[in-house]
């Protein structure tokens, strides 16, 4: 039987949990996996369609304010990852995509040292609509609310990437490539760097490494602009060596654990040029490089790419986990299938929100909603994974629950009067 409450203490919750909460620990996560990307969306309850318009929507905001502002690319970057991040963990119904994109940017501007007031951002986004007679300046009275409403989020951004300054620019690396192989700048060259630009308005940022992303950048617009150069029909041409990877983990094919932890999470190439084609193929009018070129072309990428990933059998997805389906212990049947339909399930899980699977996490396992932290717990925020783990492990010893199970023989009094 359970031990009694001793005195002194305080009761145990509904959890069994005796004594203060251990508090809630959040690991900066510099990449994260499609899978991961899928149950946040998930979890906040957004369906594919609404997500691809709102992504799209407050990255195109991002991109156009920025050049008002005339913001290096470097800035643009880490807006709008910081974009994304804040959508993993919150639900589209408590905030506007514009407030989110222009707190975003105004995080990027401090992060990045290249500092803009709130009311600038907000300004140059409102004077894009009006011809210059009619412009407003930053100190305008219309600005005010929103202004404070845009500093009240930057916390919230912040806390979404869990505080990780770390940001990744795969322009530079771009143009190092294009010296390296000697290609046509004015038309492989222009074509890829704009890929750069538009990569961002899909999640290949927050699951790529920097070579994987200029790489891919590249490849996808010798392929549109030069289809018979060199590089593209010699395993040896790209040189993936050099970046510590080969032809197999470009294409797709899982590393081993070994590997992963030396190489520092490399990731692929295919989900990359794959996620920029769907881009292309479904998003035209919102990119840059979607309307210079005709569909036909995109399509033809992607059936050479297919082609070769179905005859390696590599897998679309980096580091996707199948789940079982859940057959009460007989075999799937009725068309039951494993878990491995990544977005066209999205629709059919309408539950309602729940803590987002890359939110803080407690020694007892317990999550913490994004709205509700330090509510139940302080919630602090590390960069370093083995640390959080070597003290998640530390501190669960002191709340294990240990029980006790004692046999008593009791005598019972013959009963001797009769009835």
């Amino acid at each position: 039987m359970a031990p009694a409450t001793p005195q002194g203490h305080p009761a145990a919750s509904d959890n069994d949990q005796i004594g203060p909460h251990p508090s809630f620990i959040q690991v900066a996560k510099p990449y994260i996996f499609e899978q991961k990307l899928q149950d946040s969306m998930i979890a906040t309850g957004v369906t594919e369609a609404k997500e691809d318009n709102i992504r799209l929507q407050g990255v195109a905001w991002i991109d156009s304010v920025r050049k008002a502002l005339q913001l290096p690319v470097r800035t643009y970057n880490t807006a709008v990852v910081y974009y994304h991040k804040f959508r993993l963990v919150h639900v589209d119904n408590e905030y506007s995509f514009i407030d989110a994109a222009a707190a975003a940017l105004f995080t990027a501007c401090k992060i990045e040292d290249t500092l803009k007031k709130s009311r600038e951002i907000l300004c140059a986004a409102y004077n894009l609509k009006l011809v210059p007679a009619e412009q407003l300046s930053p100190d305008d009275s219309l600005f005010e609310s929103h202004s404070k409403a845009i500093i009240g989020l930057e916390r919230l951004m912040l806390e979404a990437s869990g505080f990780d300054f770390r940001s990744r620019y795969p322009q530079k690396l771009v143009m190092k490539l294009l010296k390296i192989y000697n290609v046509d700048r004015e038309t492989v060259g222009k074509t890829a760097y704009s890929t750069s630009l538009d990569i961002y308005r899909t999640f290949a940022p927050l699951k790529q490494t920097t070579p994987a992303m200029a790489i891919a950048c590249l490849e996808l617009a010798a392929r549109i602009c030069q289809p018979q150069s060199d590089f593209l029909n010699d395993d040896r041409g790209l040189h993936y060596q050099r970046w510590s990877i080969t032809r197999e983990e470009v294409m797709g094919e899982f590393c081993s654990t070994e590997t992963w932890l030396y190489l520092g999470a490399y990731s692929f190439l295919t989900e990359t040029l794959l996620d920029l084609l769907d881009l292309y193929t479904h998003h035209r009018a919102s990119t840059i490089v979607g309307q210079e070129h005709p569909l036909d072309t995109f399509i033809a990428i992607r059936i050479t790419l297919n082609n070769e990933a179905s005859k390696n059998k590599y897998p679309r997805y980096t580091g996707w986990i199948r789940k079982k389906p859940m057959t009460n212990g007989t075999k799937a049947s009725n068309g039951t299938k494993d878990m491995k339909e990544p977005r066209e399930s999205r629709d059919e899980h309408k539950s309602p929100p729940t803590p987002p699977p890359i939110g803080p996490i407690s020694t007892n396992g317990a999550r913490s909603r994004v709205g509700e932290r330090g509510k139940d717990g302080t919630v602090r925020f590390m960069l370093d994974a083995e640390r959080a783990r070597l003290e998640k492990d530390t501190v669960a010893e002191y709340f294990k629950v240990e029980e006790e199970e004692y046999e008593v023989e009791v005598e019972i009094e013959r009963e001797r009067r009769k009835n």
